[in-house]
């Protein structure tokens, strides 16, 4: 234990550990880090540097980083310091490609990278991954590994489109949509960040946050710039996916994806928000008015399954409590909740997800009740799923003429506690007819 759970981790504590070499240590939640004093120097951000909007490298008293960085912007310069250089995340922070682009050893290895991953996911039953960033890369390693018949779940991989890039980028969107088109390997949607988390305040809230009076948090996207950004992809058939914690966030992504409706004319356009941890009451009949996705993953909220209570709770404070994670209210509403676990953020099994979602503590009596029936988070994990992605005629469901994605259980989910699903393990993953794990 380096602190108490109230103390701020600082790089000094880090320096008590590892003075004379860089360290970064990451939140779970990947939006926030911290470094050492080496770090900061070797980085040259130990004395601050201007960022875009929404990221924060935290200064101290003293004019020098405590060696708190919140989001890309601040931790990235940080994190090229690894032995790779940050290649073993393949340019995906960038919203680009990596560069220079991979020799052929380094492909090679990026392939081992991706078939490490893809076990991993069929040995916990996933079929179909909805990817949360990607890059063009990301589909050429996921086409490699289909030619080699080695690719053993359906994938969908976004365009990452971040705030510094102009709206033409939007047309490499459309040509790895056109390149990439079968029912294993697809792109189609676009992938945005408008804010960051509660816990480090880079959420974006609609009321400032109970523990930060006069602060509400910067969007990564003004809403100006992120309803252009929605009106042109929506314009080009692109679906988007759009990473919205706060409810000042949702709104946001709510409002631009209204602007698409009025600007182009009402299609099937499915866009989605992700995560949607807090949504002002006003707005939560919005999504199923406008067909909009809740993308939304169980074991998030907080004091689920041993997640800390604090900071989150005070954060937002109680007045807010009863919209946060909100999966009954927007349900009852006719949206549609598809439901995930946000790998890395969250362990990948959907047993654990399904397990939260079934079990939910409430936080105190004013807040509702927001547990779900087996039936109602099983087809949120498997038919809603299909429909975020565009495969509810193919997938979702066993029934005669559909894909043969099938996950084998040893046990009879009706007739077992939920507070025992995590253990639970497949016996078998079936993905396009073919078996892909046995346990």
């Amino acid at each position: 234990i380096i602190i108490s759970e109230t103390e701020p981790l600082t790089r000094h504590h880090l320096d008590r550990i590892v003075k004379d070499r860089p360290v970064l240590v990451y939140a779970p939640d990947h939006h926030t880090a911290w470094a050492n004093t080496r770090a900061l120097e070797m980085a040259g951000v130990l004395k601050g540097r201007s960022l875009g909007p929404g990221n924060e490298i935290v200064m101290g008293a003293d004019g020098l980083a405590t060696g708190e960085l919140r989001e890309g912007e601040a931790i990235n310069p940080v994190r090229a310091l690894s032995k790779k250089g940050d290649r073993d995340r393949l340019g995906l922070t960038t919203g680009g490609e990596p560069d220079p682009y991979p020799t052929k050893a380094e492909f090679e290895s990026d392939l081992d990278l991706m078939k490490s991953g893809l076990a991993h996911a069929a040995a916990h039953g996933i079929t179909f991954i909805h990817n949360m960033d990607g890059n063009l890369y990301t589909l050429e390693l996921l086409a490699e590994l289909h030619r080699r018949g080695e690719l053993t779940a359906r994938v969908n991989v976004p365009f990452h489109m971040k705030n510094f890039m102009d709206i033409a980028m939007l047309e490499k969107a459309s040509l790895m949509t056109d390149r990439y088109a079968s029912d294993m390997l697809s792109s189609g949607f676009v992938k945005m960040f408008v804010d960051g988390v509660i816990d480090s305040a880079t959420g974006v809230m609609v009321e400032d946050y109970a523990d930060h009076p006069g602060w509400k948090g910067d969007p990564l996207f003004t809403p100006d710039h992120f309803a252009r950004v929605a009106v042109e992809a929506d314009r080009r058939g692109l679906q988007i996916a759009v990473h919205a914690i706060g409810d000042g966030a949702v709104r946001i992504v709510l409002d631009g994806y209204e602007a698409a409706l009025k600007a182009n004319g009402r299609r099937d356009s499915r866009h989605r928000i992700e995560h949607i941890e807090v949504i002002h009451p006003h707005d939560i009949p919005r999504l199923a008015a406008m067909g909009v996705v809740a993308s939304m993953q169980p074991p998030h909220p907080p004091g689920n399954h041993g997640l800390p209570l604090e900071p989150y709770l005070s954060r937002i404070g109680e007045e807010r409590w009863p919209y946060a994670f909100a999966w009954n209210a927007l349900r009852e509403t006719g949206a549609r909740l598809a439901f995930g676990t946000d790998w890395p953020v969250s362990d990948i099994d959907p047993m654990w997800s399904i397990q939260s979602a079934m079990t939910r503590p409430r936080w105190n009596d004013r807040c509702p009740d927001n547990r779900q029936s087996l039936h109602q988070a099983l087809h949120s994990y498997t038919a809603d799923g299909a429909y975020a992605g565009f495969m509810e005629g193919k997938l979702g469901k066993l029934k005669t003429g559909m894909l043969a994605d099938v996950v084998v259980l040893p046990v009879d989910l009706e007739h077992t506690d939920p507070a025992m699903f995590k253990g639970i393990r497949p016996r078998m993953t079936i993905c396009d007819g073919r078996v892909v794990f046995e346990g």
